[in-house]
């Protein structure tokens, strides 16, 4: 048996609309990739990066892009992420580009990357405040920002069988 290797590419859409990344879905992206691949590389490139090229992970807020092809034809791919230069949803095209931040053997190196990543950019927006005042909102929104887990509110779980 033989084991296909795939690469995972991490990139970030940048706009300067805001409404792009709210109208962003996988397929608009993924058609949008394919036809950069095909003006830059032709229908050579078309067909190497197709063959198990998929957007595994998209987020909209942050516009970070997880994408999926083997490991013969990662190259193409990131070499045609640059000419990505409008996404286009429900009949209107919004401007931006794609920023290859990360290429990697696993989802699981790319995760990695995107916290560290993340965690730098947070740095700098704390080091580019100019105000205490912007400085302590910056700094209460993510203390904010933290998981807990719900209580149970009917208590179900600490009931007793009613035997002593």
């Amino acid at each position: 048996m033989v084991r296909f290797k795939n690469r995972y590419v991490l990139a970030e859409v940048v706009s300067e609309d805001p409404r792009c990344r709210q109208c962003i879905e996988d397929r608009t992206l993924g058609l949008a990739v394919r036809d950069a691949i095909a003006r830059v590389h032709g229908d050579y490139g078309l067909a190497c990066c197709s063959i198990s090229f998929t957007v595994k992970y998209l987020n909209a807020y942050t516009g970070t892009v997880l994408l999926r092809c083997r490991k013969d034809s990662y190259r193409l791919l990131c070499s045609a992420l640059p000419f990505v230069r409008y996404l286009e949803s429900r009949g209107q095209r919004y401007p931006c580009f794609l920023n290859t931040l990360h290429v990697g053997g696993t989802i699981r190196t790319c995760q990695k990357f995107l916290i560290q990543y993340n965690r730098t950019q947070l740095l700098r927006l704390l080091q580019n405040c100019t105000t205490e005042e912007e400085r302590q909102c910056i700094q209460k929104s993510l203390l904010s920002c933290s998981l807990t887990e719900e209580q149970s509110q009917s208590g179900d779980e600490e009931e007793d069988d009613g035997t002593e």
